[in-house]
């Protein structure tokens, strides 16, 4: 079993102990769909730590898209649950990058792809991949994608 794997397990019989019924129940689905993973293809297969990073920050999009999506429909009260296990599996992912941080890395990127001669809105994917390796895990791709279209405008 990974190490973080191992972690969610041992906090998962924390928070059972502890008659935490969010924490638990918010564990036990991401236990799940890491689990889920696990079984999929053809034959089963442990995943790394970083595989199972992607799954917790797939499962945190979901928690962050439901919360909306309910606080558009008006239920506040099943909007704020979303958002609280989403708080909780944030715990389990690196910190994101500032603002000021991604626009250094975006705007780096929009200089070399402008060097290597690409120009305007049709150089995004050469951008996209100077950037996605430097950013993966640590900034959401729709956030990154808006920030290098606006850079991209912009000049």
């Amino acid at each position: 079993m990974t190490n973080l794997k191992s972690k969610l397990q041992a906090d998962l019989n924390a928070a059972i102990k502890e008659r935490d019924e969010l924490r638990s129940s918010t564990l036990r689905l991401t236990l799940t769909a890491i689990t889920k993973e696990e079984v999929a293809g053809t034959t089963k297969r442990e995943l790394s730590d970083d595989e199972v990073q992607k799954v917790i920050t797939k499962e945190a999009k979901k928690r962050r898209e439901a919360a909306d999506a309910f606080a558009q429909g008006g239920r506040a009260e099943s909007a704020e649950r979303e958002k609280a296990e989403g708080e909780i599996l944030a715990a389990y992912l690196p910190k994101q990058l500032s603002d000021e941080e991604l626009q250094q890395i975006v705007a780096q990127a929009v200089e070399d792809a402008r060097a290597a001669g690409a120009e305007g809105p049709r150089a995004m994917g050469q951008v996209m991949k100077i950037v996605n390796p430097k950013v993966a895990g640590l900034a959401e791709g729709g956030r990154v994608a808006a920030l290098v279209k606006q850079l991209l405008a912009g000049a």
